[in-house]
This record gives C-alpha cells, structure tokens and sequence, in this order.
C-alpha cells in the first residue's frame, strides 16, 4: 500500500470517527447537557459553535461564510498536496499522517458548517433580530428541510477535559475568589486532529518539514 493511501485511510477513519460521535450526541441530547466519564476531569458537554475551533467566534453571518470557504480552500489544497509530497524524496510517514490529520479536521468541521443546518430540524441559528446566535430546546432529529442554510450549520462540539478546577486566591488582582478551570474550551475529534497533527509536525516532524520545503523551492 503507497503512503499516499495510507494518509487517505487515515482521513477516513478520523472522518467517520467526527461525524459518528457528532450524529450521536446531536441526536441523543439536549444542548448543553453533559454526561460525565472520567470523573470530573473528562465530560461530553454538548455545545453548538458557529465560529472557529475551541468555541471562538468569528464575525457573525458572513465571518461564518469566510472561515467555511477558507477551510474548504484548506482542505482542498491538502488533498491535491498529499498525493505529490509522498513521492518525494526524505517524507516521513509521521509527516504524511500529520498533514492528513489536519485534513481531515477540516473536512470534518467543513461537513458541519456546511451540511448540519441542512439536515438537521433543530439547531443554533442566528437571529437577526437579536444579532446573536439562538439557543434551541430539545433533540435534534434528521429532516429536510432543515433549520438553516447551506453553509449557516453550527458545529457540533463536545469534548471538554476541566482538568483542574479551583478559585483564584483571594488576593489575587483580577478574577479574586471566582472559579478557575484549566482548559475549559470544549471541541470534538475535528478540532483535536486539526492540533495534534500540527503540534506533532512542529515537535517531532521538523527535519522531515525542512526538507520537504527545500525541495520545494
């Protein structure tokens, strides 16, 4: 088997992972309900993000439209980039999967913002009366159509890891005597490919990264 269908494989498998977690928890709980697993520091709490990875937002409406495009631009150049990089000279496996890795996280966040609201009869919309993101009630089921538009769908977030949780002192300058958790953002199996993959590169990939680049130029 050629590296290059190693790497596809690799998306495939982190794809079907995403969308069948997501599926999951859009179909079987409540917005912002949560199911413990590990304690008190892993939980499924399930969110909708309409903006950026980690529950950032981006410019409403049309920032949406921008960040979908520039991921389909993303994931697009990925996909047409893995096939002619694993026939180059000196590319590590560890390379080529970490650049699938990050692929496939686009494409499974991609599928999200662009599909969800089409598919789905429940969702967070945004309201333009309000100028903000609605919350909704219940359990989502599948319907078309849906409850927005093509490319409108929120992401399907759920994986929070609140591994410690305590106050700040009462002396401290800012936030004195309130709650404090370490790494509260909440994402799903998208968000982490998109990070570990580009976090592995720079760590353990960089000799493999610098040569991939010299022999670009």
């Amino acid at each position: 088997m050629t590296l290059s269908k190693k790497a596809f494989i690799f998306i495939g498998i982190i794809l079907l992972a995403d969308q069948a977690l997501k599926f999951w928890v859009k179909t079987h709980m409540y917005l912002n309900e949560e199911i413990p697993v590990f304690g008190d520091w892993f939980k499924i709490l399930f969110t909708e993000n309409p903006g950026m990875a980690f529950g950032m937002l981006f410019g409403g409406p049309v920032g949406k439209i921008i960040l979908v495009v520039m991921r389909i631009i993303l994931a697009a150049a990925l996909i047409v980039y893995i096939p002619k990089i694993t026939k180059k000279e000196g590319v590590t496996v560890g390379l080529t999967l970490g650049i699938a890795g990050i692929c496939a996280g686009a494409l499974g966040n991609i599928i999200d913002s662009a599909f969800y609201g089409l598919i789905f009869n429940t969702g967070t919309a945004y309201n333009p009366e309000f100028g903000t993101y609605v919350d909704y009630a219940g359990v989502s089921e599948l319907a078309v159509p849906g409850y927005s538009s093509f490319m409108h769908g929120c992401v399907v977030d759920m994986l929070q890891f609140p591994i410690i949780r305590t106050h700040y002192p009462e002396w401290f300058p800012f936030n004195a005597g309130e709650e404090f958790i370490f790494f509260s953002p909440i994402f799903n199996i998208a968000d982490a490919s998109i990070s570990v993959g580009a976090i592995y590169i720079l760590l353990f990939q960089r000799k493999a990264l610098n040569i991939l680049f010299n022999r670009s130029k």
